[in-house]
């Protein structure tokens, strides 16, 4: 059988590398799998033109370094969100979609108001200087009460430096991007969503609700111990590589009725 061809797509915190460890672990030869940094920072600093675009135009250009017509589209976080626009914009490279809390899934008028008002948060806490945003950006995205998951001792690793930078890139992107809800309801790949069950429910289960409005093939997996900080393709990577094999599994058997037909 031919190798799954897979593009992981990390957050805005941690390089594609260290985020997807884990599960690229659990992924055997069967799976070639490209973990991809986020193109924000292939600079020193975010350019000035920066969108959701620029993003797709990176993924789009890994695909096709490596010759791939179709491909699956696995992406957390920020990196869910570019994934949406990706698929938005580019639906016939797409074999299937997995969405591991997208920070962000459209700024249509169909967001109840607690998600709404999210967003004004997150600008104030962009703004605020590095040592209080970054901590404040991590307890806006878990449940109220639980307690995120302490930074590993010693000094940050240099990567960090661009962290406030990106995050204050990406959150003006999502302001100002139009995401083509009609073009993901033409998305007739399976879409996966995974949820960590003790992320916040006002942005994280809000958006899987409206994203189940939106694709016709829709898998919502919940993970009950797990938050945004926490996620499953770095605490239950075993489970979460079970899931997306059986995803790939299905989009195989889809396109093949589609074949048949």
């Amino acid at each position: 059988m031919e190798a799954w061809r897979v593009i992981l797509l990390p957050g805005i915190v941690m390089p594609a590398a260290a985020a997807f460890g884990n599960l690229l672990t659990e992924l055997d030869a069967d799976v070639d799998a490209v973990a991809k940094d986020l193109e924000v920072y292939a600079t020193s600093t975010p350019p000035d033109d920066y969108s959701l675009d620029i993003e797709v135009a990176g993924v789009l250009e890994a695909a096709q370094k490596r010759g791939w017509d179709r491909f699956h589209l696995v992406g957390y976080s920020g990196g869910a969100s570019v994934a949406l626009a990706f698929a938005a914009l580019h639906a016939e490279r797409l074999s299937s979609l997995a969405l591991l809390e997208p920070a962000w899934a459209g700024n249509w008028d169909d967001a109840n108001q607690a998600h709404q008002a999210l967003w004004p948060e997150y600008r104030r806490i962009a703004a605020l200087p590095p040592e209080e945003s970054m901590p404040a950006f991590v307890r806006i995205q878990v449940r109220p009460g639980v307690e995120p998951t302490a930074p590993p001792p010693g000094p940050p690793p240099p990567w960090m430096a661009q962290r406030p930078q990106g995050i204050r890139a990406l959150i003006d992107a999502f302001r100002t991007y139009d995401l083509d809800r009609d073009a993901l309801r033409r998305f007739d790949r399976p879409v996966y969503f995974a949820l960590g069950g003790l992320s916040n429910p006002d942005q994280f289960r809000e958006e899987a609700e409206r994203l189940a409005r939106v694709f016709d093939d829709f898998w919502l997996e919940v993970f009950p111990r797990r938050h945004h900080f926490d996620p499953p393709h770095r605490a239950e990577a075993p489970a979460l590589a079970a899931s997306l094999r059986s995803l790939w599994l299905r989009s195989e058997e889809k396109l093949s009725r589609s074949r048949s037909t």
